[in-house]
């Protein structure tokens, strides 16, 4: 059985081909600085520090304009993930929401000890100790609360889904390069979210999602320390097959991606055509 039905991958099909199109739209008419007079292009300002003299120099136009097209897409194909999560996961759990606000009642004392765990966790982290895990940090969040100091807090997911059997799961979908500021950020979330439950783990589960491993095809091949180091990584991250298993089950992965290759191919002429010759 697979994971991802034909009425699922035609939807998936029409929203890359559509999300490849305006980006190429957008490309379509750019012009990057030429250098056709070496004393003009040397005397432009750019506030973003993108004058690049001997790119522009040696390299034709067409192939520069390719080369911001690629830096805008790589940018981009994040929030591609998060709507093929949604398409997947429809077939295959009772309610999906893509940028899902939850909000709630919470404890005053209750989110100060949320923002305690993460410094908790940030100074440990750097000590070389053991840092907390995450259950740890969710029942120290569950037991600060109090019942005279409630306020309306929201927080938002990058998805939502609720299973069959009732258990939620909250996702923050980031780079799988993420900074220091991220993971910790992250980390924060993912606790507000069990206290705006007010439930631990079976019935309520946060993630950190990464769609895809850089470093291999293994957990244990992921080697970016920042998210090793600001996270509680082995209870709080999930990564490539592991997402997407959640997601739609276990051949998920393999057949979005083969999904991703089918539209790359037939939307290649297209993309150089558009891009390199201008039509």
């Amino acid at each position: 059985m697979t994971a991802i039905s034909p009425t699922t991958c035609a939807a998936i099909k029409a929203y890359l081909e559509v999300f490849i199109e305006n980006l190429i739209e957008e490309y379509r008419g750019y012009e990057p600085p030429g250098l056709e007079k070496p004393d003009d292009y040397l005397a432009q300002e750019s506030p973003r520090g993108r004058m690049k003299p001997f790119h522009a120099a040696i390299i034709p136009a067409a192939l520069l304009r390719i080369n911001a097209f690629e830096r805008g897409f790589s940018s981009r194909l994040g929030t591609t993930f998060e709507e093929c999560a949604r398409l997947i996961a429809l077939e295959h759990h009772k309610e999906v929401h893509r940028g899902y606000d939850l909000t709630s009642e919470m404890s005053q004392a209750a989110i100060a000890e949320v923002e305690r765990q993460v410094a908790h966790f940030e100074r440990v982290s750097q000590s070389g100790n053991p840092t907390p895990t995450l259950e740890e940090m969710i029942d120290a969040v569950l037991a600060a609360r109090g019942e005279d100091d409630l306020v309306a807090r929201t927080v938002r997911a990058d998805l939502h889904l609720v299973a069959g059997d009732g258990a939620e799961f909250f996702f923050e979908m980031k780079s799988p390069m993420p900074n220091k500021g991220q993971c910790l950020e992250v980390t924060q979330r993912l606790l507000r979210f069990h206290l705006a439950r007010g439930q631990k783990r079976p019935a309520v589960y946060a993630y950190f999602a990464m769609a895809y491993n850089p470093y291999g095809p293994a957990r244990e091949d992921y080697g970016w320390s920042f998210a090793k180091l600001y996270t509680p990584f082995e209870q709080a991250v999930v990564i490539g097959h592991e997402f997407w298993e959640v997601v739609g089950g276990r051949t998920a992965f393999e057949e979005l991606l083969a999904i991703y290759q089918e539209v790359g191919h037939d939307k290649s002429k297209y993309m150089l055509d558009a891009l390199a010759f201008g039509f």
